[in-house]
């Protein structure tokens, strides 16, 4: 099974391939980012995002999507186009007919760290220590998508352990 976990964002968006090897043990496929420039029209950016996501499904042929949940207290302006760039992720995902699972900043940090308030440092290094990595994904979104497909497989594989 290949998952591919997004960590939405406009002028940042991560992307993160993981699959089952083998051993059954989670293997990085792929990961990185989709970044279009800052005065760039948001039109214009969000068409860069779902060229990059159509390409990114076509090439690494996930079964899966795990996306993050938006959450945002601050800043509302900035909450509404990564909305619309979650859309987007969202709207690729359907077209190829991907199931998606949504987990919310909390649900992901909780499922990598055991706590719902790990910082990314912590965050970043649990990516490395479960995917095996020599160093952090880098940039910080890449890590985070990352992040997203591994809480997808170990919240599924704990739903399919209690449907038994």
């Amino acid at each position: 099974m290949r998952i591919l976990g997004i960590d939405p964002g406009t002028g940042i968006c991560g992307f993160g391939v993981i699959e089952i090897g083998k051993d059954n043990k989670p293997k990085m496929v792929d990961n990185g980012v989709i970044t279009t420039p800052a005065h760039t029209p948001l039109p214009e950016r969000l068409e860069d995002i779902y060229d990059s996501m159509n390409e990114i499904v076509n090439l690494n042929k996930p079964g899966v999507v795990s996306i993050e949940k938006l959450f945002f207290t601050k800043n509302i302006t900035t909450g509404i186009s990564v909305a619309e760039a979650r859309g987007i992720c969202l709207l690729v995902a359907k077209q190829h007919n991907l199931p998606i699972f949504e987990y919310t900043p909390n649900e992901i940090k909780k499922t990598m760290t055991g706590y719902g308030n790990a910082d990314k440092k912590q965050m970043q290094e649990m990516v490395r220590i479960r995917l095996n990595l020599k160093t952090v994904p880098k940039p910080d979104d890449a890590a985070d998508a990352l992040a997203a497909a591994l809480t997808h497989l170990y919240v599924s594989k704990t739903l399919d352990k209690s449907a038994a």
